[in-house]
């Protein structure tokens, strides 16, 4: 995956300075999934502050015409990733729509909300890639509906090899501003963490669904 190393760095350092990322290696976070892990983001905090917002959005606007032309609609991932995709959308003059995780069980039962048609160029915005697996279910949905994918941009990525299979198996182009081993360089520079930590934060990514399983 290509990366402009600046902007994940300055990525990385924003989302640190207003703690959407927090990391915490003496007291792990508890994911949803169970998995224990020394890292949480949570990006939607980045909606609160407008220099990061602006920012954000502007990066995303410009890989996405780097990366894949001005698309025909913008299509954000819900729930994280409607806020941000609207802005992208906006910068650069394109129709929205967003694609819930399943079809609404009332009404006319959407699962992309939103005007789209048959054979129309989307690119797809996400705000964090784990797996993988929820962000590709709505690449599905928008193929379903005979869109035509050209790529999913993310704010950051924890840089897994399921996710990288995943979207390699999904023949899905994946491109994310920052990433966890840009995020632990900065971190480390910026001395959010001592070398210590690095090391301790550099285990979980190799095998996160069995760290700290010693400490239960």
């Amino acid at each position: 995956m290509d990366f402009n190393k600046d902007t994940a760095k300055k990525t990385a350092e924003l989302l640190l300075q207003i703690k959407a990322i927090k990391l915490s290696p003496q007291e792990p976070f508890t994911w949803a999934s169970g998995w224990k892990s020394p890292i949480y983001c949570d990006n939607r905090i980045t909606l609160s502050y407008p220099p990061v917002r602006n920012f954000l959005k502007q990066e995303i606007a410009k890989l996405v015409e780097e990366k894949h032309g001005k698309p025909d609609v913008i299509a954000g991932v819900a729930t994280g990733a409607i806020a941000i995709g609207i802005l992208v959308a906006q910068e650069l003059g394109v129709p929205f729509v967003y694609v819930r995780p399943e079809p609404k069980k009332h009404g006319r039962q959407n699962q992309i909300e939103g005007h789209i048609e048959s054979g129309q160029n989307v690119v797809v915005i996400e705000d964090l890639i784990s797996t993988g697996k929820s962000s590709l279910n709505a690449v599905k949905a928008l193929k379903e509906a005979h869109a035509n994918v050209k790529g999913m941009i993310a704010i950051f990525s924890y840089g897994f090899n399921i996710a990288t299979e995943n979207f390699k198996n999904d023949k899905v182009e994946l491109t994310t501003l920052s990433n966890y081993e840009h995020l632990l360089e900065q971190a480390l520079d910026s001395k959010y963490i001592t070398s210590e930590e690095f090391r301790t934060l550099e285990d979980w990514r190799i095998a996160p669904s069995e760290w700290n399983q010693n400490d239960k």
